[in-house]
């Protein structure tokens, strides 16, 4: 595991309470809604995180069988705190290399974590192998750090405190897989049809432009780029002063445009 993948120490249980309302909860309603039109029976996700789009799913697909898989064991046991149904399972594994059975699934979903796998295209190929004939791959990712304001302005703040190495941890993993020609292309490289790529925009609205800043300077693996070069505190402070002044009078509002991915096995 890589640092950029690690969501380790507090990093969880700060992730989910302030970028789960900020940055995740409405586009895992938009990924739910998608996976009950399918209308699934046996629904793998990986990448589940601290289970945002798995608490979605057992709303919209209430159904579906789910299991829900991460590289980090600390991020599922927050989810599985969080969620008791005894139609979901969480499993700790890689998406690279998914221990489970060819064809055992009819949907695949990850939200916004394609980014993170060093080998995308070998997780697309597993992806395709545990899905059924007919079966769908449901994910989604960040589209260009421009079109998300919030976590552009937190990464100028963070980089002006650090002119000399700045961290690029924002703009080059979760932002820097948005150019749909080449998500396009690996999908089909990795076997699947009838890709398609659909922006979607989406805006949230949090109280406290403090509590985005904390989330994505320390509920992020930002965390340990801002830490390697200097003080946490002074950078998430940084980072607060400038959503504080983006906020309105309801707090602070995050227009937000993500790719939305399905293809075809």
């Amino acid at each position: 595991m890589t640092s950029d993948s690690a969501f380790l120490g507090s990093i969880p249980v700060v992730y989910h309470r302030c970028l789960g309302p900020l940055l995740f909860e409405p586009f895992a309603e938009d990924l739910a809604e998608r996976v009950a039109a399918l209308a699934p029976r046996n629904v793998l996700e990986t990448a589940a995180g601290t289970g945002i789009v798995t608490a979605a799913m057992v709303r919209s697909a209430p159904e579906a069988v789910i299991l829900a898989t991460d590289l980090n064991q600390a991020m599922l046991d927050v989810a599985a705190e969080r969620i008791r149904s005894p139609l979901v399972r969480f499993e700790q594994a890689d998406a690279q290399a998914l221990p489970f059975e060819d064809g055992r699934f009819d949907t695949v979903v990850c939200q916004f974590g394609a980014m993170f796998f060093p080998d995308r295209i070998g997780a697309y190929r597993e992806a395709r192998r545990v899905l059924k004939k007919g079966g769908r791959f449901l994910f989604n990712v960040w589209d260009r750090l421009e079109t998300n304001p919030v976590s552009e302005a937190v990464a100028g703040a963070v980089a002006a405190q650090f002119p000399g190495d700045p961290p690029s941890f924002l703009s080059r993993v979760p932002f820097g897989y948005h150019d749909q020609a080449r998500i396009e292309a690996e999908l089909y490289r990795a076997g699947f049809d009838d890709v398609v790529v659909e922006t979607v925009a989406k805006t949230s609205l949090v109280a406290s432009p403090r509590d985005a800043a904390v989330g994505l300077c320390q509920g992020s693996p930002l965390r340990a780029e801002i830490e390697a070069r200097g003080d946490l505190e002074e950078a998430t402070e940084a980072a607060a002063e400038a959503l504080q002044r983006m906020a309105g009078p309801r707090g602070l509002e995050s227009a937000m445009s993500a790719h939305v991915v399905s293809a075809l096995v």
